[in-house]
Parts: C-alpha cells; sequence; structure tokens
C-alpha cells in the first residue's frame, strides 16, 4: 500500500503569534512566511484578519509572496469576519478561508448562551458565506475535545453538506488523552455521512503535554492534516510542535504516511522563529533543542562515538544538525576525553589518557563543562611535566 500524505497546516503566525511576548511585526511575518513555504508545509495561517490593522496587512501581503502553499485567514462565524478574510485573502493563489464556532456543552451555555441548534444554524451559515468567497473552506469545532461526539457528528455532517472541505477537531483546551482524541476522529470517519468529502484536521493544545501524542493518535484513526507550529508555540503550554509530528512520521514508515516537509530545515526554521519571536528554546526540547543530540553520560557517549544509532533514532543532519555533541562534564569518560582530543588534534595513548583522565575529573568537578580551551592547557601542562 502506497504511503498516504499528511498535510501539514502551520500557524505560527496565527496561534503562535497569539503567545505574550511573541508580537511580529509584517515584516518580520512575511520572513517567516516565506521560510515556510520553502520548507514545504501545504498550509500556512496568516493570521485573523479582522482583529487588527496590522493583522490584516499581514495576511495580504503574506498572500502576495507565497508561491505553493495555501495562505489561510481565520474568522469568527459572522459575516463581517468572513468578508474582511475575503479582502485579505485576494492575491493569495491559493487562499483558504478558516471559520467556525464552539461546540462543547460549555461553549454553548456559557460564551454564547445559546443551543445546540442555533450554533448548528449559525455554523452552517457561517460555512454557506465563506464559500461564496473561496472554493476552500475549513471549518474549526472550537473545544471539539469537550463535545459530545453524536453532536459533533452532527454539526460535521451539517457543515460537509454547506460545502466545507476541511474539518478541524481541536483539543483546544489539551484535555484529551491520546485514545480518546483518536477515538473520536475514528468516531467522526465512522458515522459521520460524506465524511470522505473533506479532510479531518487535528488541532491539538499542549496543556497536559500531550498534543504531538494526540495530533499522531488522530491521523493513525483517519485525519489527515496536522495543525501545528514552529517550536511548538501557542496559547498557554502552546500546540503540536511541527518538527516533532514530522520527524515523528519520518522515522516510524510503519505508520505508513508522509509529508511534504524538508527534514533538513527544521534547525534553521526553529532559530529563525525563535530569533524573531523571542522566544527561547527550551534545551531539552524534542528535534531542535540545543541538547537533542548532545551527549554527557559516559555511557551514552561511549556508545555514540563507536555507532552513533546506539542512542540517537534520528541522524542529526535529517534536521539541519551537522554532528552530535560529546559534551565533557564529571559525568563522562575516557573514550569520550580521547574523542574530544582527538578532534582537536592530539592522539593520545593510553598511558596518557591515564593521566589525563585524572587531572580532567579535577577541572569536571569545578565546572558545568569542560571546554577545547580547558583541554588544551590540560595538554600543555601534561607535555611539560613530561618535557
Amino acid at each position: 500500500m502506497n504511503p498516504e500524505k499528511i498535510e501539514i497546516f502551520d500557524t505560527t503566525l496565527r496561534d503562535g503569534e497569539q503567545v505574550p511576548g511573541c508580537k511580529l511585526n509584517t515584516e518580520q511575518k512575511l520572513v517567516i512566511a516565506e521560510k515556510l513555504d520553502f520548507l514545504g508545509v501545504d498550509i500556512i495561517e496568516a493570521g485573523f484578519p479582522i482583529s487588527s490593522p496590522g493583522d490584516f496587512q499581514s495576511v495580504q501581503e503574506i498572500s502576495k509572496i507565497v508561491k505553493n502553499a495555501k495562505v489561510c485567514g481565520l474568522t469568527r462565524a459572522n459575516k463581517k469576519d468572513i468578508e474582511v478574510a475575503a479582502e485579505a485573502l485576494k492575491y493569495a493563489k491559493r487562499p483558504r478561508i478558516h471559520t467556525g464556532i464552539g461546540t462543547s456543552d460549555s461553549h454553548i451555555k456559557f460564551k454564547f448562551n445559546s443551543t445546540r441548534e442555533d450554533i448548528i444554524e449559525r455554523a452552517v451559515e457561517a460555512v454557506k458565506y465563506a464559500r461564496n468567497f473561496a472554493d476552500d473552506v475549513e471549518f474549526y469545532a472550537e473545544d471539539a475535545g469537550r463535545t459530545d461526539n453524536d453532536f459533533l457528528a452532527k454539526v460535521c455532517e451539517e457543515v460537509i453538506k454547506a460545502g466545507a472541505t476541511v474539518l478541524n477537531i481541536p483539543d483546544t483546551t489539551g484535555y484529551c488523552l491520546p485514545e480518546e482524541y483518536g477515538r473520536k476522529i475514528k468516531y467522526l470517519r465512522d458515522n459521520v455521512k460524506d465524511i470522505d468529502k473533506a479532510i479531518l484536521s487535528c488541532h491539538c493544545h499542549n496543556d497536559l503535554g500531550m498534543a504531538t501524542a494526540n495530533s499522531i493518535s488522530g491521523i493513525i484513526n483517519g485525519a489527515r492534516q496536522i495543525e501545528c507550529t514552529i517550536n511548538g508555540l501557542g496559547e498557554r503550554a502552546g500546540n503540536t510542535a511541527l518538527e516533532e509530528v514530522v520527524m515523528i512520521i519520518k522515522q516510524h514508515p510503519d505508520l505508513n504516511f508522509f509529508t511534504d516537509i524538508n527534514s533538513k530545515m527544521l534547525n534553521e526554521m526553529s532559530y529563525l522563529v525563535s530569533e524573531l519571536m523571542g522566544m527561547p528554546v527550551q534545551p531539552n526540547k524534542a528535534i531542535v533543542g540545543a541538547n537533542a543530540f548532545a551527549h554527557s553520560s559516559g555511557i551514552h557517549q561511549d556508545g555514540v562515538i563507536k555507532n552513533r544509532e546506539t542512542y540517537e533514532i534520528i541522524d542529526p543532519r535529517e534536521v539541519g544538525i551537522n554532528e552530535s555533541s560529546i559534551v565533557l562534564t564529571a559525568r563522562s569518560g575516557r573514550s569520550a576525553l580521547a574523542y574530544r582530543f582527538k578532534n582537536i588534534g592530539f592522539d593520545v595513548t593510553k598511558t596518557e589518557l591515564d593521566f589525563l583522565y585524572q587531572e580532567f575529573l579535577k577541572v569536571a568537578d569545578t565546572k558545568k563543562e569542560v571546554d577545547n580551551d580547558d583541554l588544551k592547557f590540560m595538554m600543555k601542562s601534561f607535555t611539560q611535566k613530561i618535557g
């Protein structure tokens, strides 16, 4: 069976920018959007056009420069939002309008003071109106993660009739367990009439640290689009991290999926977004963190030096990193020390290494990390002693 494509919907410029302190100007957004297009994302959610004049301008300018990806604008389920989004997207080669409404009982009661029947009516009206401006209309059922499955299926069925081409099933609060979210997607696949006329999409938040797992569970159970951000940026604890789902799919061919992402650009993409948004990437972040391919334990270092695959499931070059990092600390062993000495031009014998290792441990106990300057000083002192 041929692998199936999973479309990557990047919302770094919309959901990612909602992180406090991560505001970007139009020029910065254009830099990121162009790089996302080169990266190979299928859809770029460029912003929420009605939210501010600046966001409208950004969506409009992004629409002009993106050559390959679809450009998407977010709206609420009302005509004015949709009209403004359509205007912002008028230059896009492949525009998508993303409209929707909350569907959980909590949202219906407390956010809208409404009824299920009214929510369906508003959802259908929004999708129908959006189809006047774009052939590609995505509908989001906000808080789908906590929405009753029977009602969610009914909403999906009605918006498909109205012309929705993509159904976004957000775990808005990051509440679902992976098995639970997967069952929800499977339920929709099995119970929504004409479901094959639309693509099911995962939009998962990371409040309980399960965004990536939920998204993977979603595609295993029938979704064919993942909504994600570079570095997992997003509201509260963030969204599904693009680099994580892409590499999971790549490292697990048994899933029988693929994406069009050029994984060798992931590291530079991560760095670009981090720099422009002023949001550091945590060192232990999967795939793109500074420590993702760093080894400091002697046992691990020895294994990696002998064969990288003993402790690394990804070749760092696959994500744009030149090589693994052997970091010298008090936990490092002789093989790591010899390796690092060799890297700076010193091929030490076993006898020399035994002496140098004792000197190394003295230094390592006083520092978090022993660097090349320390090694050169050790070698100079050793040479003078035996000189």
